[in-house]
């Protein structure tokens, strides 16, 4: 391995060829290697360079305020968790939730789930304030993404399907006013998922951070000024006149 450079910026680092590694392999240890994101997340402490896309969508959107709830799903190995719980404060809260175990994050709670599981509503809800009628957060936030297969159109449905699970989540304990952040992919959201999430909140935007790989699919949708589910409403009202 070997650096050189101007002297004003940091060389980029170029690998020696080895048979030890694919070449899959050494390009993305070369990518990781030269990327100024992997870089300040080690210098500041931060988990995975996932972190400064949380950073700049909030400084986009002003998602993070001191003394929100805070519900982070998928949010191994706690990029995300890290910079919500410092911009919420003490006051706040900030329940992680994962398939797999986190580190502990100071100024969070984490908790391994399966999001699929029968009980899985209840028990976020039980982790977060009760608010009158049950747990509730102001923003759920999920950069969940499946494992890539290499073939873009199950990809896409793959990362969809984690998406319309995180909305099912966030309709069911958002407090009214909240937000809703997901990771998606190219092509934005689906129809159906994007209907529903226009007619529950007031703006729908889709962003793609700087710190989204130029080469990566990956956009993130952002839905602000939770005005609560339009399904259960509908299935509420189908009930009342069944009664009447």
């Amino acid at each position: 391995m070997s650096r050189r450079g101007d002297g004003n910026r940091p060389a980029a680092v170029r690998l020696k060829k080895s048979r030890r590694f694919a070449p899959s392999s050494q390009r993305w240890l070369r990518r990781q290697l030269n990327d100024p994101y992997v870089a300040a997340a080690q210098r500041e402490g931060y988990r995975s360079r996932a972190a400064f896309k949380l950073i700049e969508l909030d400084e986009r959107f002003h998602l993070l305020r001191p003394g929100l709830a805070v519900l982070d799903l998928g949010a191994a190995p706690g990029g995300w968790t890290q910079v919500a719980a410092q911009r919420v404060g003490p006051e706040g809260r900030v329940v992680a939730v994962d398939l797999k175990e986190i580190e502990a994050v100071p100024g969070a709670e984490a908790h391994v789930l399966d999001l699929h599981a029968a009980d899985a509503l209840e028990r976020v809800a039980a982790w977060l304030p009760d608010r009158g009628g049950g747990g509730r957060a102001d923003l759920v936030l999920s950069d969940m993404a499946a494992a890539a297969t290499g073939h873009a159109a199950t990809d896409h449905l793959r990362v969809m399907a984690l998406a319309e699970t995180a909305a099912e989540v966030a309709f069911a304990v958002l407090a009214p006013g909240g937000a809703f952040v997901a990771k998606v992919l190219k092509g934005g959201t689906e129809n159906a998922l994007l209907d529903r999430l226009k007619r529950g909140f007031a703006r729908v935007r889709h962003a793609k951070p700087p710190a989204s790989r130029s080469d990566s699919a990956e956009s993130y949708v952002v839905a602000e000024g939770f005005r609560g589910d339009p399904e259960a409403a509908a299935a509420a009202d189908a009930r009342d006149d069944g009664l009447g």
